[in-house]
């Protein structure tokens, strides 16, 4: 994680920009974990090479690569959570439930 990002009291989100963005599945295997990794590393490899050779079938092959991965890591698709509450990602921070508590850390920091 970079100095500017946090993660969420409950482990859900990360805090970039002032956007949440979900947070990796926590019940994963390790070995599940690493392999979906690797995998998104190296589709996001492959989208910077479609870009720069501006080959755009190949840039939307690897997007859908990195949606797999990040799918299979719980980033997209169905929450990996089981407590009904909705997802956050992409809202900035101020427009959900973690607002006080971001407010609270920016204070702290003051």
């Amino acid at each position: 994680m970079g100095k500017d990002t946090i993660k969420t009291p409950d482990g859900r989100y990360l805090v970039v920009k002032g956007r949440l963005w979900r947070c990796s599945n926590p019940d994963l295997p390790e070995q599940v974990y690493r392999e979906q990794v690797k995998h998104l590393m190296s589709a996001r490899r492959m989208v910077r090479d479609a870009k720069a050779s501006r080959d755009e079938s190949q840039e939307r092959e690897a997007r859908q690569q990195v949606d797999q991965a990040k799918r299979a890591l719980g980033e997209r698709g169905p929450v990996w959570w089981s407590d009904g509450e909705p997802d956050y990602t992409q809202c900035r921070i101020e427009n959900t439930p973690y607002a006080e508590w971001y407010r609270s850390l920016q204070e702290a920091s003051e």
